[in-house]
């Protein structure tokens, strides 16, 4: 059975933070209805074009149905009201107070029904000197800390390249709902998650920060290279991504990667005797290494280190993993079918659950659902439904495009 089978979810979120989330639960199996604006939808929707839904947007709401109600009508606000007692969780990523604006902030919630989990990711969190500032997930990176330890020794602080604070928020904000729902589980209690990106990059910042301990800080940036030979190596045919990085951490470890290479001698070099000496005389090892790494591509230069036992890999680009064998293997690349879109290949889910299993479905088309929701949550009639949606309360999906899904 799905492992999250029961739970319902009201879904408000956009963008990525929130939506990470709310997939992650739905990959899980939980029941999450996308709550968007008719007419507008998800912004993510759009980030390539009015026409159709973005692959930003199907990359973060897999397995969502999607009702189109205007929030910011009474009788939106009304239909998401009646809804409420019949959903677990609402999760939100919205500005700081819009919810409360809305008239539909946690303790209006809250006294609509008291075992509801209300879940808010902010940049900075609700209170704090700094809660009403506006945050995106870059911005989260500089004031969490990972700008400065990313880059090179000699040069700026580095923006990372993957959004560690809007996916790691959104799987933040499941593990809290998931463990609040335990609880109401116990007590029959709902709560309040919240989650703040900025402190999300500030976990991720704990093993950098524990090197107070033996060294100065704040904690520099030191690049690709940490101990010798742990580095970034060229490889053939020296394209932008033909590397491989290799973290040799001990002697152990040392051997194993001279003797794979075909350089035994360098183990007993006088530059290269201990860990100090190889870090001393870290250009001239790194120069021995990357003569042999050039002369062979970033995959055989990682499947004949890593079979010697020394922790490495080919810098995977996003070519590369979509046409990773081992990923494939894992069933971690997969194949969906839109019906505006058609076969798009997406990233499946990173946790691998043996007793719960969960269909990968694209993502819905804008008010795809509005229909099926109402009808059956709330017992509106066919006709009720289509005046709601003419008086521009609720928004429907082309009926051309909801028979095609």
């Amino acid at each position: 059975m799905p492992a999250l089978d029961g739970m319902r979810v009201l879904d408000l979120t956009q963008w990525e933070a929130g939506t990470t989330s709310t997939q992650y639960l739905a990959w899980f199996g939980a029941d999450v209805v996308k709550v968007e604006l008719p007419g507008v939808g998800d912004p993510g929707r759009h980030t390539t074009g009015p026409d159709h839904d973005s692959l930003y947007f199907m990359s973060f709401n897999n397995n969502k149905r999607s009702l189109a109600i205007d929030l910011g009508t009474p009788q939106g606000r009304a239909l998401f009201l009646q809804l409420l007692p019949k959903f677990d969780v609402v999760v939100e990523n919205f500005t700081l107070g819009t919810m409360e604006k809305l008239g539909l902030g946690y303790e209006t919630l809250k006294a609509a029904n008291p075992a509801i989990i209300y879940a808010t990711i902010k940049g900075f969190g609700t209170h704090g000197p700094y809660s009403a500032f506006k945050c995106m997930d870059m911005v989260a990176q500089a004031a969490g800390g990972a700008f400065s330890v990313t880059g090179p020794a000699e040069g700026p602080p580095t923006r990372p390249g993957a959004t560690f604070a809007d996916t790691g928020s959104g799987m933040h904000c499941a593990m809290g709902i998931l463990a609040a729902y335990v609880q109401r589980l116990r007590t029959g209690q709902g709560q309040k998650v919240e989650i703040a990106m900025q402190e999300t990059i500030a976990s991720f910042m704990r093993e950098p920060m524990s090197q107070r301990e033996y060294r100065s800080s704040p904690i520099a940036r030191r690049g690709n290279r940490t101990v010798s030979p742990t580095d970034i190596y060229e490889c053939a045919p020296g394209g932008p991504n033909d590397y491989i990085y290799i973290m040799c951490v001990n002697t152990r470890m040392f051997d194993a990667l001279i003797t794979a290479i075909g350089k035994p001698e360098l183990g007993v070099d006088p530059r290269f005797q201990t860990v100090r000496d190889r870090h001393q005389h870290g250009d001239a090892l790194h120069e021995e290494i990357a003569g042999w790494t050039r002369q062979r591509s970033k995959w055989e230069a990682m499947e004949t280190i890593a079979a010697a036992g020394v922790p490495c890999s080919a810098v995977h680009d996003s070519e590369d993993i979509l046409n990773s064998r081992h990923l494939k293997a894992r069933n971690m690349i997969r194949t969906l079918h839109h019906p505006v879109n058609g076969d798009v290949q997406l990233l499946g889910p990173p946790i691998h659950l043996s007793e719960s299993e969960v269909a990968m479905v694209a993502s819905p088309l804008l008010g795809e659902h509005t229909a099926e929701v109402l009808t059956a949550e709330l017992g509106l009639s066919p006709a009720e439904v289509e005046g709601l949606a003419g008086d521009g309360v609720i928004g429907l999906a082309p009926a051309f495009e909801t028979a095609g899904a």
